[in-house]
């Protein structure tokens, strides 16, 4: 079916840990191909792989310096060929990531055009002439720390980086710029991908007039840590003519059978209204958010985030999840015990959502953020920013497949991010063989998903999100499905309505008395067959 994804559970790889089979310490894409059974058997529908791109790997991979060639660090292209047959010949889709708003400073475009603005891609990048003063064109401030311009001496000029100095912004306003990255996306959908992630999707475009940003909304009591949060960012990024070219991009898409869009929106003001918007009227498929990717987590705020998405628009879709090579584990982020009843809670949590679900790997063993000491760092933001930010590394240490394998199964050789005992207590070799393991879990809980209609196609409608108790309808057709997680670190006695059914149902850390249910800590119970009324 064509709109296959809007039912998906999307396993995110990031190639670089999951498996290495060269012995140079790097996930490479062979690693994945030996991997296709484990993800058959978590049942997921779709992975969606991180950049695997050529690349100076700056930062790691999401600078590239040439679109259409693979890495030798991860193989050739004849490898990504067999890794798209044997995920097909398994019914898992392939979704890659698209860097498009920026290169690497290594990319043949923008060195010839650094050279000169006389060569033919030297408006392929945002160029700007300093002040009288030689101080940067405006006050737009970079993702990664510190001004948004470096000076290139060779122009006399500052280019424009929402990220590293080496990651230079392509210029969108130049027509041969679209043209040149819509080839590429061509590329990829002729070798066989179903779909693409695109990175910072709604960075695309600059205001041509390089206004100043204007001061964040949001009122700090201290600096934070990243000065980037201190503006509202309405002029370097989210353009109207950012929605013009998606709807290019889409019409590509769409000129292939089953293809689908996933955009990143990051923004620290609006993001929920971002997502709507760039989902509607043939643009994205769906928007992936950092919404939840956060600090927070109560019900009432999951409430919030969900019921504003679909307020007013039944046309866009998001795509939710909890962790990515981003963010903090969202065991560790959210649960200072790391326990495994809560890794199982949010697990039939994010499950239980309207919308495209994704997860990150290590996710489904329950992972926990590796503690990383500063010189075992390569992420650019952690060394930045420590210790007050430890930046990304913590989360993209390697998957530990054998617990009494050197450094956990996942490389014969020092890994370039080590494996340390906390994450080997959670190989997927030990949870394999023990049927109330998070793995075991996550598969029943796939599973469930996917043969209960109102959980997979229904709407969303919630009930109550008093004292953390999370309580919301699932319903499609004459399918109805109940769900209620309580998000507390104490017991809740829940009132039991009579016609309440518990044959058909998925429970956790519950005890059914006569006429109440006892939640315990972070318990839950999805139940298929309620019919009926439960009071606001």
């Amino acid at each position: 079916m064509n709109d296959w994804w809007k039912e998906a559970v999307i396993y995110q790889i990031y190639p670089r840990s999951f498996q290495d089979t060269t012995g140079n310490g790097v996930g490479d894409i062979k690693g994945i191909i030996s991997k296709v059974s484990y993800l058959k058997s978590l049942g997921v529908d779709a992975v969606w792989l991180s950049p695997i791109f050529t690349s100076p790997m700056k930062d790691m991979g999401y600078d590239v310096s040439h679109y259409t060639s693979i890495d030798p660090l991860f193989g050739t292209m004849q490898d990504f060929d067999h890794l798209v047959d044997s995920l097909h010949r398994n019914e898992i889709k392939i979704i890659i990531d698209q860097v498009l708003s920026h290169s690497s400073n290594q990319h043949e475009a923008f060195i010839k055009s650094a050279q000169s603005k006389a060569s033919l891609t030297a408006d392929w990048y945002v160029w700007a002439d300093p002040k009288e003063d030689g101080s940067p064109p405006n006050n737009w401030l970079s993702v990664f720390g510190g001004s948004a311009w470096e000076w290139e001496p060779q122009r006399r000029q500052y280019y424009l980086h929402n990220f590293l100095k080496s990651q230079p912004d392509f210029n969108f306003h130049n027509i041969e710029v679209q043209k040149y990255l819509l080839n590429i996306v061509k590329f990829w959908l002729d070798k066989g991908v179903d779909g693409f992630r695109l990175d910072t999707v709604n960075y695309y475009f600059h205001d041509k007039s390089l206004r100043d940003n204007p001061i964040s909304p949001k009122e700090f009591i201290k600096p934070p840590v990243n000065s980037y949060y201190m503006q509202n960012h309405i002029h370097s990024i989210n353009q109207e003519e950012n929605l013009k070219f998606l709807q290019s991009l889409r019409k590509l898409m769409d000129s292939y059978s089953g293809k689908t869009l996933i955009g990143e929106i990051g923004d620290s003001h609006r993001a929920i209204d971002i997502m709507k918007q760039y989902t509607k009227d043939s643009r994205l498929h769906m928007s992936y958010s950092f919404e939840l990717l956060g600090k927070e987590f109560s019900s009432a705020f999951i409430r919030k985030t969900i019921e504003s998405f679909f307020d007013d628009d039944t046309e866009s879709w998001p795509c939710w999840s909890f962790s990515n090579h981003d963010v903090v584990r969202h065991v560790s982020r959210w649960d200072e015990s790391e326990s495994e009843e809560f890794a199982k809670l949010t697990c039939a949590l994010l499950l239980s959502f309207k919308g495209t679900i994704c997860l990150y790997q290590g996710e489904e063993l329950g992972q926990t953020e590796t503690k990383m000491e500063y010189d075992e760092l390569r992420d650019p933001p952690g060394i930045r920013f420590w210790p007050e930010d430890k930046g990304r590394d913590g989360c993209r240490t390697p998957m530990t497949w054998e617990n009494n394998s050197i450094h956990g199964g996942f490389s014969k050789a020092d890994p370039w991010l080590p494996v340390k005992e906390q994450q080997l207590a959670k190989s997927a070799n030990l949870q394999e063989r023990n049927a109330n393991s998070v793995l075991n879990f996550y598969k029943k809980m796939i599973a469930f998903r996917r043969m209960d209609a109102a959980l997979s196609k229904g709407n969303q409608t919630f009930i109550s999100e008093e004292n953390d108790l999370l309580i919301f309808f699932r319903e499609y057709k004459s399918h109805n499905t109940l769900c209620i997680f309580n998000l507390n670190k104490e017991k809740i006695i829940w009132s039991k309505p009579d016609n309440l059914p518990v044959k058909n149902s998925l429970s956790s850390g519950i005890k059914i008395k006569d006429n109440h249910i006892e939640f315990s800590k972070f318990a839950f119970m999805i139940i298929q067959g309620f019919k009926g009324d439960l009071e606001n």
